[in-house]
């Protein structure tokens, strides 16, 4: 006998689930409706305002929950014990949803749809903050090297003690000709490090400040101040320039920062020093 009561009860959600699914349709198609939950109420026995007396609710919070608003955790938990039925059952999309806002624990702290639409202030705030170190990694950054403003910033932090570090491609290598290519401006993105190169150069002439080239296929170019960093995706035949850019910040081990940052350590570890 003790074997049949999984099967009854299954039987008993699956018959009430179907007339709680007509009943919605014949509301007129009422899609926010949680059929689940509300078949498992009516196979449960327990009526709305037992519902609404156990958990502590009004019973008008328990009507919304029936009709698609998701309850708090501890209410779905307590709910779920109560009719006998598994979370996820009842709320299929909840996990789906607190997945998608776990992303706020990943220090986003902005994005912007291209790179030209971050505005000069935020470049300018960024390494003006540094108190440590600034980085640069990228194949020419050239729109940085033509700011006049943004290298009296680098300048003047180099020469407060501030790590100035920049990495650019190398004119000559392998990774530059195939970024060249993808974005279909061949072998003017050579001229266009070589022009970075030398605005760039005379930063050397300050303590603290270097300059190294690399041959590594970058997947995104770093902009990093201290904690925080412009990250810029590169995609495949898009210019940089159009590309997006979103702001992250260093705040625990292991975050999406520190994955940035030790990337950067490892492409400068591998790069020689710009003649």
């Amino acid at each position: 006998m003790s074997g049949d009561v999984p099967n009854l009860w299954s039987s008993l959600v699956t018959n009430a689930l179907r007339r709680c699914r007509r009943s919605c349709q014949n509301r007129g198609g009422e899609g926010t409706v949680n059929a689940e939950l509300l078949a498992a109420i009516a196979a449960s026995g327990i009526d709305e305002s037992d519902i609404a007396r156990r958990l502590g609710v009004d019973l008008k919070t328990v009507k919304r929950w029936i009709h698609g608003r998701l309850p708090y955790p501890r209410y779905r938990r307590s709910l779920a014990e109560m009719i006998g039925v598994e979370e996820e059952v009842n709320w299929p999309h909840a996990k789906r949803m607190y997945a998608a806002r776990a992303v706020k624990s990943t220090n986003i702290e902005a994005a912007y749809a291209h790179r030209w639409a971050v505005p000069r202030e935020v470049w300018l705030t960024l390494f003006g903050s540094a108190r440590r170190e600034i980085g640069v990694l990228a194949y020419a950054a050239l729109f940085l090297a033509e700011d006049n403003g943004i290298i009296c910033v680098l300048a003047n932090k180099a020469r407060a003690g501030v790590r100035v570090r920049i990495l650019l491609g190398c004119p000559e290598g392998s990774q530059v000709s195939a970024r060249g290519v993808c974005e279909g401006i061949n072998a003017a993105i050579a001229a266009k490090v070589r022009n970075a190169i030398t605005l760039y150069r005379p930063l050397v002439e300050i303590d603290g400040v270097q300059i190294r080239l690399h041959d590594t296929a970058l997947y995104a170019s770093i902009y990093r101040a201290d904690e925080y960093a412009l990250i810029n995706t590169h995609i495949h035949g898009v210019p940089a320039s159009h590309a997006p850019v979103f702001e992250i910040r260093h705040t625990v081990p292991g975050d999406m920062a520190e994955t940035y940052f030790e990337s950067f350590d490892r492409v400068w570890a591998d790069a020689t020093d710009c003649a």
